[in-house]
């Protein structure tokens, strides 16, 4: 009954943060409000969770770094793919080897490769954060996509980069050779688990569909458990668990590009995973308010020990160590760009030299978030021998710190530095669009007139297939056209879809309200109510609402 009633006070505790951060009138992160409601039932329980770090680790990671694979946009992922491997793999080991150096530097009782654990978990950022810092101002397309790019890989870089660091802790054996080779292997593998965990799964749960039919609820749970099947899998075989989720998630994206999934199962399936990303993240958080005491009397003395008077200087700590991760983040993001813009003149391309706000907006938006503080939670509780893991609390405060304290800074500084830049010119979308649009309807037209042909030949009543036939293709033909048109016909068109929306969505809420209406009078039943309802929620749907 304790473990379950700390599971329901973890989601409320979730449930509330959302309310919190809505009600306030200054901007606060979201994870900023978990976190202080964590601490805040810490001080009323007078007690922490007791964390397992294989469990937490378990449980939290692979459903996450899966989701990151599965929606991750492709299409940015590849256009940017040089600079994101620059800021995903570059950066991370830039940044193990010098805040690593630094940390042991500034912390003697740090043991040198407990620095590089930290700092290679210090080393992923959180995109999500970011987008829920800048919600009250526009973060550009293209910058954005690069993050969630650079998030997706440097998530399992910094995470592999920790295993390995930890290794090094409870052994005490570190050859770069061996790592190498170790890494490959366990990089490889956990790789090809990924895909091949995906894609079995997937022709075996399509093969079982066509020949018995599908059942929402059965998909949805599969796709919960692939994630775990992935991991358990490729640390059985002493591969990278970590990046079999993310390869097992990106595999389950071009999978369902194949169509085989009924509408009902992708839209009840998407919701369930919105509310599990949503829940982990805010747990997350939450149980890092909730050991916060703990940690921080233990760093506290810790940082007494090693000659340091005051556990001031623990704020002294996080603030050089934030401060060291954007400057290192902004300089690598500087010579990236020169070099970007070398290759360009190279290939005789027009050079546009972006505003340095644009450049010290990328390194701010670099936050961490819930993999590093995932990642930092699942640090061993002792070593092989069984004494006490070193610095085990100082690291945990620090990372906890330097996540508190960049998305503090990026809530201040990134809707400055991004109030009416002028940005770069980005893609434009809508003539892609437009051609989607058109090829579908011609489909459709195409699929109409063969099930028109097929099922009026040799009836009575073949009229009546062609009537409804012709109205069906008049609708498809009326979007052809429409989307064909360019300049100031284009352009009034999308006004008038903008209007027609606005009267759609209209409508749709007085025929829901009025249904409502019908279901309290008991004019109509309950079931047909919810019928009803739910085909104009889905109606509604459609228009991104």
């Amino acid at each position: 009954m304790e473990s379950i009633t700390i599971a329901l006070v973890l989601l409320l505790a979730v449930v509330l943060s959302g309310t919190l951060a809505r009600l306030s009138p200054v901007g606060i992160p979201l994870p900023l409000v978990q976190i202080a409601l964590g601490a805040a039932i810490a001080g009323v329980t007078g007690s922490a969770v007791q964390l397992d770090p294989d469990f937490f680790f378990l449980l939290f990671l692979p459903p996450l770094l899966f989701l990151d694979g599965w929606r991750i946009p492709k299409e940015g992922l590849f256009r940017d793919k040089a600079v994101i491997l620059e800021l995903a793999l570059g950066l991370v080991i830039f940044t193990v080897i010098l805040i690593g150096f630094l940390v042991h530097w500034m912390i003697p009782a740090i043991p040198l490769a407990v620095a590089f654990a930290l700092a290679a978990i210090l080393s992923p950022t959180d995109p999500i954060a970011v987008s829920a810092i800048a919600a009250r101002v526009p973060i550009p397309g293209r910058l954005m996509h690069i993050l969630e790019g650079e998030s997706l890989l440097n998530d399992a870089s910094g995470l592999v980069c920790m295993q390995f660091a930890v290794a090094a802790v409870l052994t005490g054996v570190f050859s770069l050779a061996d790592a190498v080779g170790t890494f490959l292997w366990v990089a490889i593998g956990g790789i090809l688990i990924g895909f091949g965990t995906t894609f079995v799964v997937m022709k075996a749960k399509y093969y079982v569909s066509r020949k018995l039919g599908e059942e929402p609820g059965a998909q949805i749970l599969i796709s919960l458990l692939i994630p775990f099947g992935a991991y358990l899998l490729a640390e059985h075989l002493h591969c990278s668990g970590i990046l079999a989720a993310v390869a097992a998630g990106i595999t389950m994206s071009f999978a369902e590009l194949r169509g085989q999934t009924m509408a009902a199962t992708r839209m009840r399936r998407y919701a369930v995973w919105d509310t599990v990303q949503f829940a982990l993240n805010g747990i997350i958080f939450v149980l890092l308010g909730e050991q916060m005491p703990g940690i921080v009397s233990g760093a506290a003395r810790i940082v007494t020990e090693t000659g340091h008077l005051h556990p001031i200087w623990l704020i002294a700590y996080v603030g050089v160590i934030t401060t060291a991760l954007a400057a290192l983040r902004f300089a690598w993001v500087w010579v990236s760009l020169r070099f970007t813009l070398y290759r360009a003149a190279r290939r005789g391309e027009a050079i546009r030299k972006p505003h340095w706000r644009l450049l010290a907006a990328m390194s701010l938006a670099g936050v961490r978030g819930a993999i590093t503080l995932a990642g930092i939670l699942t640090l061993p509780l002792a070593m092989n021998d069984g004494t006490s893991f070193p610095a085990r609390d100082l690291v945990i405060f620090l990372a906890a710190g330097v996540i508190i304290l960049s998305l503090t800074a990026a809530s201040i500084g990134l809707p400055y530095l991004l109030q009416n830049l002028e940005l770069p010119p980005e893609d434009d979308h809508l003539q892609e669009e437009d051609i989607a649009r058109i090829a579908a309807a011609e489909a459709a037209i195409r699929m109409i007139e063969k099930l028109q042909h097929a099922m009026s030949e040799g009836r009575t009543d073949a009229d009546l297939y062609g009537e409804v036939g012709t109205r069906l293709m008049e609708l498809y033909r009326q979007r052809i056209e429409g989307r064909s048109k360019l300049g100031d016909e284009a352009e009034l068109l999308r006004k008038m879809e903008e209007v027609d929306k606005r009267f759609r969505l209209a409508a749709l809420r007085a025929e829901r309200d009025e249904l409502f209406r019908l279901g309290r009078r008991r004019k109509i039943s309950e079931e047909i109510a919810r019928k009803l309802v739910r085909e104009i929620d889905l109606a509604e749907a459609r228009y991104g609402f």
